[in-house]
């Protein structure tokens, strides 16, 4: 059995033969760090809440995305800090002058040279600049080149590619063009509805199709509504009534 200690922990790597637990080294710069990720740490540090850190310069140079800025720590000091997700993998990526979008329930720390912004995509955020961030994934991490299509319940990110498009299959298609008078607004597998990748860059994909629940999507779906009149608001209430009720 190893039993670990500050001189024996690795510095900004997984633990030794463990890839669901990974070692930050904070010292020459704070990190940011999604709330319930740190499982122990050696040294000295705060966890500071964005809304009240001290860095509050930092924070509005760095973090723009008022949905999920309330998920979020600034972990500062000295020592090493160890990270955790649900028993998931986690791997750390670098970026250099890069673009990367990933599934906000999958972030989980990233270093302050890089700037986070909220994706158009819903329940995605936008990493921009150099830096490291780490990132969990339900198994090991797949990278794949577009053109391809993905499953959206598999896909973690991209990187220096456009955003995805949806693609529907043919067959979902005619069922709903047919289906005028029943709720069709129901969930689709990664056979009938995929994620359309096109031009240059790199897909992450995890090898499953689990996805941790995000309770932004709500507010974000709802911050979208604010242009429709009374018609189009009752037609949606009828249409996620239907749907409560056949669940």
């Amino acid at each position: 059995m190893d039993v670990w200690n500050p001189n024996t922990l690795p510095s900004n790597d997984n633990v030794p033969g463990n890839s669901y637990a990974f070692v930050v080294d904070v010292g020459a710069q704070p990190w940011f760090m999604s709330k319930g990720a740190m499982i122990a740490y050696y040294g000295q540090m705060a966890f500071e809440p964005l809304a009240v850190t001290s860095m509050g310069a930092l924070v509005a140079a760095r973090f723009s995305s008022p949905l999920y800025a309330r998920d979020w720590v600034v972990a500062n000091g000295r020592g090493k800090l160890v990270l955790g997700d649900r028993g998931f993998d986690i791997n750390s990526y670098d970026l250099e002058e890069g673009n990367l979008t990933i599934r906000a329930s999958n972030l989980l720390a990233f270093e302050t040279g890089l700037q986070l912004k909220q994706s158009i995509v819903p329940g995605f955020l936008t990493l921009l600049g150099t830096g490291k961030f780490l990132a969990s994934s339900n198994g090991p991490v797949m990278f794949a080149e577009p053109p391809l299509r993905v499953d959206p319940e598999a896909l973690v990110g991209w990187a220096d590619c456009p955003s995805p498009c949806h693609h529907y299959d043919a067959g979902w298609m005619q069922g709903f063009l047919g289906a005028a008078q029943r709720v069709v607004l129901g969930a689709q597998t990664g056979e009938e509805r995929q994620f359309d990748f096109t031009g240059t860059g790199t897909v992450l994909i995890q090898s499953s199709e689990a996805v941790r629940e995000d309770p932004h999507l709500v507010q974000h779906i709802e911050s979208e509504t604010v242009g429709l009149g009374t018609p189009q608001l009752q037609q949606l209430h009828r249409s996620l009534g239907a749907r409560l009720t056949q669940q």
